[in-house]
């Protein structure tokens, strides 16, 4: 247990961690039973009982060394342990917390407060976008985003949070030297390039398993002081998330949607529970007592809000619904030919009002 970088506790950190077919709480009852510090129980203890015994036969060498191989590889590889001063104590409610996180960026973000938004895959635009603008009006006021990764409403929640004066967190369901899914890594860059932080319990080398994910999302609910659902099926890692947010006292949110679409069920039931329903993200600073910082705007930049403003108001636009509106639907709503109508769209889809989609435009922001 040598390192010219890790120190000796958080090498017996890892030794720890590195049994993974024990529960952290079996480590952490056996650490307040003999009232020792980590690396006392491994080295100061032998031959107690046959239960620690069992514990320490469950350790993995191998996966111990290349933890502590990641970590001296990079001065942005962190290991947050149970024990350290950047351990979050929101994890510490948890029945069986992480002894180690892994962490590429910013540890001390982990204790700063978060928002966690989450949803599903495969995303509508509508829920893309809805999903980035609460993330982005989440971090203007200075509140860390924290989301999963994953494709669809995570990395729209990333890429919110990623824009304003807050930062975000990605809790992933793999080791940090595996990028899951591997379309995400550009985005995984840019999130600890912009001072957010990657994170996960999984030792390097580590790839996908479907038992990885509700452990993951177990991470992520206990991170945050509330979950913010964006699109969710009823049996979903979604839901999971926000049943373990619930279970913990976190608050849960539910953006609802069209009675119509699968992808809005989880959110529809959700509220049923008794979730808060939000539509803007203003109905949760209401419930944090968030007062909305007025970001300080250039002349440029009113200016092209008020232009954007204006455009919102169109009747045109407000003909483009947040599902698929057919070109000859949104001409007959008017009452303009189609050459009109698609002159209009064009300048919407410049401008990130709308996009184009198979059979049609849908509406991405507006009034």
């Amino acid at each position: 247990m040598q390192s010219i970088l890790l120190s000796s506790q958080e090498q017996a950190w890892l030794h720890m961690a590195s049994a993974q077919r024990v529960a952290s709480k079996q480590w952490l009852e056996a650490l307040d039973h003999y009232q020792c510090s980590a690396l006392a129980l491994l080295t100061d203890l032998p031959n107690v009982s046959v239960e620690l015994d069992e514990l320490k036969a469950a350790i993995a060498p191998g996966l111990v060394e290349k933890a502590i191989n990641w970590a001296c590889s990079n001065p942005a590889h962190h290991l947050v342990y149970f024990g350290s001063s950047f351990y979050p104590d929101a994890l510490k409610q948890l029945v069986s917390p992480p002894l180690v996180l892994f962490v590429i960026g910013e540890p001390e973000l982990l204790k700063k407060p978060q928002v966690a938004i989450v949803g599903s895959r495969r995303a509508s635009n509508a829920g893309k976008t809805t999903a980035q603008e609460f993330a982005q009006g989440l971090s203007a006021v200075g509140i860390t985003v924290t989301s999963g990764l994953a494709t669809g409403i995570d990395s729209a929640a990333h890429r919110g949070g990623l824009t304003g004066n807050g930062r975000t967190i990605a809790v992933m369901g793999t080791g940090p030297d595996v990028i899951y899914p591997s379309k995400n890594k550009a985005l995984a860059h840019s999130i600890v390039d912009a001072g957010g932080a990657i994170i996960s319990e999984f030792f390097p080398g580590q790839g996908p398993k479907p038992w990885h994910f509700p452990r993951r999302n177990r991470i992520i609910a206990a991170l945050s002081m509330g979950t913010v659902v964006v699109e969710a099926k009823i049996k979903s890692g979604t839901l999971i998330t926000a049943n373990l947010a619930a279970d913990l006292g976190k608050e849960v949110f539910a953006v609802p949607g069209s009675i119509f679409h699968a992808y809005t069920e989880g959110c529809h039931w959700l509220i049923q529970q008794g979730a808060k329903l939000v539509t803007k993200v203003n109905d949760i600073f209401d419930e944090f007592a968030i007062e909305p910082q007025q970001l300080s705007l250039g002349v440029d930049v009113e200016k092209q809000k008020s232009e954007v403003n204006s455009l919102a108001t169109d009747k045109l636009l407000a003909s483009v619904d947040y599902d698929i509106t057919a070109i000859d639907v949104i001409a007959q709503r008017n009452a303009v030919t189609v050459d009109k109508v698609m002159a209009s769209l064009l300048e919407y889809e410049l401008r990130g009002l709308v996009a184009a989609v198979p059979g049609g435009y849908v509406k991405l922001r507006g009034k």
